[in-house]
This record gives C-alpha cells, sequence and structure tokens, in this order.
C-alpha cells in the first residue's frame, strides 16, 4: 500500500496553510492607509478637500442651491442625496480607496479618493 502524505507533505502544506492565514489577516487588518482625501470637483472646477478620517456630511452647493449631499464616514465616501433625475451617483457604492470616484453627469460632480491606500485587485479568480 502507498501512503499518499509523507511527514514533509504535511509540513509544506502546514507552511503554505499558515501563510495564506497571515496573509489574510495582514490584509484585512492593514488594507487601509491614513491620508486618503476625497476630492470634489464641478465641472472641473475644485471644489474642496475632505479627510475621509473625520466623519462629516459635505453638502455641495452650486448656485446657491444644494446639487448633491456626501457622506464621510467609517473611512469611506458615499453620495446620500443628490437633486438630478436619475440618482445614479446615490446608487453608486461608497469608495475608500486610492482613485475610485463618484460622478454625478448632470450635475457635473465628481468624487475622487486621492491618497491612501491603492486598489490591487478588482476581482479574484
Amino acid at each position: 500500500m502507498t501512503k499518499w502524505f509523507g511527514k514533509n507533505d504535511r509540513l509544506f502544506l502546514g507552511a503554505v496553510c499558515l501563510a495564506l492565514l497571515l496573509g489574510g489577516i495582514w490584509f484585512y487588518f492593514f488594507k487601509g492607509e491614513k491620508g486618503a482625501v476625497a476630492e470634489v470637483t464641478i465641472d472641473g472646477q475644485f471644489y474642496g478637500t475632505y479627510s475621509l478620517e473625520e466623519e462629516q456630511t459635505v453638502e455641495i452647493i452650486v448656485d446657491d442651491k444644494v446639487k448633491n449631499v456626501l457622506k464621510i464616514q467609517n473611512g469611506k465616501a458615499d453620495m446620500i442625496a443628490a437633486d438630478c433625475p436619475d440618482l445614479l451617483c446615490v446608487h453608486q457604492r461608497a469608495v475608500s480607496n486610492q482613485n475610485e470616484t463618484i460622478v454625478c453627469l448632470p450635475n457635473k460632480v465628481v468624487v475622487e479618493i486621492v491618497g491612501g491606500k491603492r486598489a490591487e485587485l478588482d476581482s479574484v479568480t
């Protein structure tokens, strides 16, 4: 009768499992970096920069009228209200990684995350 797993095979598999576990723990706890900010532009013009570390609600005002409302909470920026007809920007997920954006085309509002951690993977196969 032949053995499927010898002592060296068990040690190798144990080392691989341990490395995967430690990598997963590191990724889970250290995925975000300090210093990320949400940069808001309207029609290509700079509107403001808001830290993701500070919880706040930002009303984006154009021509004395609130066009969009941006909520920053738990290190993420989320568009929670808009006066545009389709509300696609409100239905987008909250953003927190570098170069992620929320765009409101009718109001020409763009929220982009600058600094912080760069998203490494779009998906895992």
